[in-house]
């Protein structure tokens, strides 16, 4: 603007600088001023710096005393001159001044109409901009392959077994090769500044609470996607912006310090949790007062399992941890968390002679592996349904630790050690709940409940970056599980090793690489073998594309 307009406002002023006639002083007066008024406003609106309109005026008056000396000459000839300023030069000064200021206030306002989002294209209401979406999706190869000297029909399949009310079997010989599809859609929502909503939608199933894949394979049908959660959560933060309590409550992500010997990753949590923090200690310093570098954690909670109607033999879910964390200048960390979940009302109870009123305490998901006995009882055995219901009950020890050692960040070495043991297991109660008909290790053999099998542990070595998210990085583990029958309830363990469930022991070994940003490809070996009971090896080869956005 200002190139193109300075020549038109110089050639103006060296007019009204030029000599005149006589008569014609009082216009070039008016001329004058109006020049002098159009400068000043100029400089306000910004198109002219305060120097540039200084050194206009000083040529304007270099140009004057010029002309007062041509008057002089006029004086002494007779002759005038007087340069003459057309008028589609005056026209032209008029519209760039017109067409420039209102440029400038057009962008005005629209910068302040995006400051404060008036209704331009890109101006959203305030809410959109307190919710984050994200997702992921996940493409995998699978082939199972059974051990050779596997038993044919020696294992049960509890869960299609209560589903059905007909005796079936597992298959332990056919191996296959599947492939499989997870879709996660996710969105968070900031409320107020310490209340936050989360909700997310997942493909699966809605009765396996450990598992969101997808099985190929379904001649053109469409899929499911579920609510695979939904919470609120609240977190209190003191005068510094310690947040030393979190409570959240609906279907939500895992509050526990835990590993997959325990839970699955999958698996979400219906009810209420609150987690309590008090953090101490802080590094040497002026500032080492406002570090807290030490944490110790305390998480209850409660999940209803099951409600059953008409009844007061809910099943439940209570649990408390306690832990400690440490974290140290080099970004290492350490952890460590004992919990105990204390179930209530999931064993099973025998019907009266040909009677249904406690087929409920079937469990609704099985996996596999713990001991199980027939809670039906009907005195014509051929139109007698077959349901199953939990030998003992589970009230579980969870001891977790973990150790991030980043001493040659961004490659970590973290170590991960769990061992559970579920003290809940009491053998005279067994022995008068089923009578003596204790089935174990997926079999239909009895044993006596004397012979408890309560112990689990894992070992877990991994080397990497903490996340494979950026690209070339990369990460490799190797893993060894060891899992009694009943250590813990097989329904939440985890889902891939011996295809899920208890009484199994193996190595995991695998590792990530990231192709892309937010792109990865996983490989996964796991093989495992049964502890008890009739041979039942599985092998499992996975291969994963994995995308996060």
């Amino acid at each position: 603007m200002r190139r193109r307009i300075l020549p038109s406002l110089m050639a103006l002023m060296l007019a009204v600088a030029a000599p005149a006639r006589a008569g014609e002083g009082e216009e070039l007066r008016r001329l004058h001023s109006m020049t002098l008024h159009l400068i000043e406003e100029l400089v306000q609106e910004g198109v002219l710096s305060g120097a540039q309109a200084k050194r206009l005026i000083e040529r304007a008056e270099q140009a004057a005393v010029s002309g007062d000396a041509q008057q002089d000459d006029v004086e002494a000839t007779g002759e005038v001159r007087v340069p003459y300023v057309p008028e589609f030069v005056k026209d032209e000064i008029r519209q760039e001044v017109r067409s420039e200021l209102q440029e400038d206030v057009v962008n005005a306002v629209i910068q302040q109409a995006r400051q404060e989002r008036w209704g331009v294209p890109d101006a959203l209401p305030g809410w959109v901009y307190r919710i984050k979406w994200g997702g992921d999706i996940r493409l995998r190869g699978e082939g199972i392959r059974y051990a050779e000297d596997n038993t044919d029909f020696s294992h049960v399949d509890y869960q299609a077994t209560n589903e059905e009310g007909v005796l079936t079997v597992q298959n332990t010989t056919g191996s296959r090769v599947r492939e499989r599809l997870r879709l996660r859609l996710s969105m968070t929502a900031k409320v107020t500044t310490n209340l936050k909503a989360g909700v997310r939608l997942a493909t699966g199933s809605i009765l396996n609470p450990v598992s969101t894949n997808q099985t190929l394979g379904n001649t053109g049908a469409a899929y499911d996607l579920l609510l695979d959660r939904a919470w609120l959560r609240y977190d209190a933060l003191d005068a510094d912006g310690y947040n030393w309590m979190t409570l959240q409550g609906g279907r939500m992500p895992n509050p526990w310090l835990s590993t997959d010997l325990v839970w699955d990753v999958d698996l979400n949590f219906d009810g209420v949790a609150a987690t309590f923090r008090h953090g101490f200690g802080g590094g040497e310093g002026l500032f080492g007062l406002d570090e807290r570098d030490k944490t110790i954690f305390a998480t209850l909670g409660a999940f209803p399992l099951q409600e059953v109607e008409l009844s007061s033999h809910d099943k439940w879910l209570l649990g408390a941890q306690i832990g400690f964390e440490k974290r140290f200048l080099d970004q290492s960390s350490f952890r460590i968390g004992l919990a105990y979940y204390d179930y209530r009302n999931i064993e099973g109870v025998r019907n009266s002679l040909d009677s249904t009123l406690t087929d409920y305490t079937a469990p609704a998901y099985v996996q596999g592996g713990n001991s199980m006995f027939e809670i039906s009882n009907q005195s014509d055995a051929a139109k007698a349904l077959s349901r199953f219901g939990l030998a003992s009950d589970f009230n579980v020890l969870d001891l977790t630790m973990q150790y991030d050692l980043a001493l040659l960040a961004p490659v970590h070495w973290v170590f991960t050690a769990n061992y559970v043991r579920n003290i809940g297991y009491d053998a005279d109660e067994i022995r008068a709940r089923t009578e003596g008909n204790m089935y174990v290790n997926s079999t239909l053999f009895t044993e006596d409940p004397e012979r408890e099998r309560t112990e689990g542990y894992l070992l877990r070595l991994s080397i990497g970056w903490p996340k494979t998210l950026e690209r070339r990085s990369w990460k490799a583990f190797l893993t060894y599980r060891y899992l009694e029958r009943d250590a813990v309830l097989d329904a939440f363990t985890d889902s891939d090793f011996h295809l899920g469930g208890t009484n199994a022991k193996g190595w995991i070994l695998g590792g990530s690489y990231s192709i892309n940003e937010y792109t990865w490809l996983k490989l996964r070996y796991l093989t495992a073998d049964e502890i008890d009971g009739p041979p039942l090896g599985v092998d499992l080869l996975q291969l994963d594309l994995n995308a996060k956005f």
